[in-house]
């Protein structure tokens, strides 16, 4: 049996082998190609040999090649390697025979190696974070423009049809038009670009069961569920939702001795776009009036809104890790808001909207005939049957505990039924009528 460490790099890749006993038997400098990597798998790597390299940009396709020849193959974590393997004296030859000593020794810091559907839908969530950060840097380029001479929308929204139309006949120097221009049509081919994106997660999305039990969760979108779904890939690899929580980076840091222990900021470890997107998230639970807003509005009093707003991303990884090992959505959404997503999530995947209108046999609503229009708010058990989502279990006797102890009972019984709600007025919100 060998050990076998790569240092890896975009041209080259630097190979250390050694035998059972820690002893170099064989050290090569490669390209980092397809052909290379394939001829050195055929030559130098047997079926009982144990391979690591580091996680870099490339890692994922190297794997791919080698793993079929090796016994086993480690991805390891390169920030907690360096930690391990610092040397006053750094070279790829001493990384390659480091990581491979440390293979041998059973001392490595291991990557969860994804598979590919979770690979590609981590390219695809990243792709699309990166094209929205490129809207936003486009827009305040444009709002600079103005700024710089002194010009003030006359609408609140710049980007709206309406501020387009007002930027296009604006008067501006040679200059400043030429700018707004190219600006505009980068924006258009981004905003283009990042709807392809969200029209194929979509699709992605809807034959993908967890991907719906997440956007039961309030202030969770399609972009948000495909997010933390790409990081947390298989869910059942985490033992506990903490573990979960760990893994994102949204727990305390603690330092710790002897007899003093002093908890600091979240960690910030793992996949920062899935942790930024659920803070982003959380921002509005406040309002919520389930549990969750409860929790939100409680921390907020007692700490402060920052804390508050981190606290409750932590608590939607927790609830996020229940409902997608459990496979029961989550039971304290707001109906209205949780049809709206779930209907846009399959009209983007099939182009087929809900067939409108009263059901066959159904009774004429209380308006019927008056100069008040109302709509039907589903309950949540008929709403998630109508979107293939699992229905709701009973509530266990600790969940009813909370419910009295947070003063959501009422609330948690309300979203179980069907209302109606008036379609104009400006007391629409507030009056519900039991039907």
């Amino acid at each position: 049996m060998h050990y076998i460490g790569l240092d890896v790099h975009k041209r080259v890749v630097e190979a250390a082998i050694l035998d059972e006993a820690g002893q170099l038997v064989h050290r090569e400098r490669l390209a980092c190609t397809r052909e290379a990597l394939e001829r050195f798998a055929e030559e130098r790597l047997t079926a009982q040999d144990a391979l690591v390299l580091e996680a870099t940009t490339n890692t994922w396709a190297i794997a791919a090649i080698l793993a079929p020849h090796v016994g086993r193959l480690v991805v390891s974590n390169p920030l907690l390697t360096r930690a391990i393997a610092q040397a006053k004296i750094k070279t790829d030859r001493i990384d390659a025979s480091v990581l491979a000593q440390l293979l041998r020794a059973g001392y490595l810091p291991e990557v969860w190696i994804p598979d590919p559907a979770t690979r590609a839908r981590r390219e695809l969530t990243q792709r699309r974070a990166a094209l929205v950060a490129q809207r936003t840097a486009i827009k305040n380029r444009l709002h600079a423009v103005l700024h710089q001479r002194l010009l003030h929308p006359p609408v609140a929204d710049l980007f709206g049809p309406t501020g387009r139309a007002w930027l296009a006949a604006l008067p501006l120097d040679e200059l400043g038009r030429t700018i707004v221009d190219a600006e505009l049509r980068l924006l258009a081919a981004s905003e283009a670009e990042i709807e392809a994106l969200t029209q194929r997660l979509a699709r992605d999305g809807y034959d993908e069961p967890g991907v719906r039990l997440l956007m039961t969760l309030p202030g969770v979108d399609l972009a948000v569920a495909q997010t933390l779904l790409a990081a947390l890939g298989n869910v059942r690899r985490f033992r506990t939702p903490d573990h979960a929580a760990s893994y994102l980076g949204l727990v305390p840091s603690t330092h710790q001795s002897a007899e003093r222990c002093t908890h600091g900021p979240i960690t910030k470890r793992g996949r920062s776009q899935a942790r930024w997107m659920l803070v982003q998230a959380a921002q509005h639970l406040g309002r919520h009036p389930g549990p969750l807003g409860v929790f939100f509005r409680r921390l907020a009093k007692k700490k402060n809104r920052n804390v508050a707003v981190v606290a409750t991303a932590r608590k939607l990884v927790t609830i996020a890790w229940h409902v997608l090992t459990s496979g029961e959505p989550y039971r304290y959404a707001l109906p209205r808001t949780t049809d709206a997503k779930l209907a846009r999530l399959r009209v983007a995947a099939t182009g087929k909207p809900r067939r409108g209108g009263h059901t066959k046999g159904a009774p004429r609503p209380a308006a019927y005939g008056t100069s008040q229009g109302t709509r039907a708010i589903p309950a949540l058990d008929d709403l998630y049957a109508r979107e293939n989502v699992p229905g709701l279990q009973p509530l266990a006797p600790g969940e009813v505990r909370m419910l009295r102890d947070t003063g959501t009972a009422d609330f948690a019984q309300s979203v179980r039924l069907t209302h109606r709600v008036p379609r104009r007025g400006k007391d629409a919100k507030k009056e519900l009528t039991r039907s």
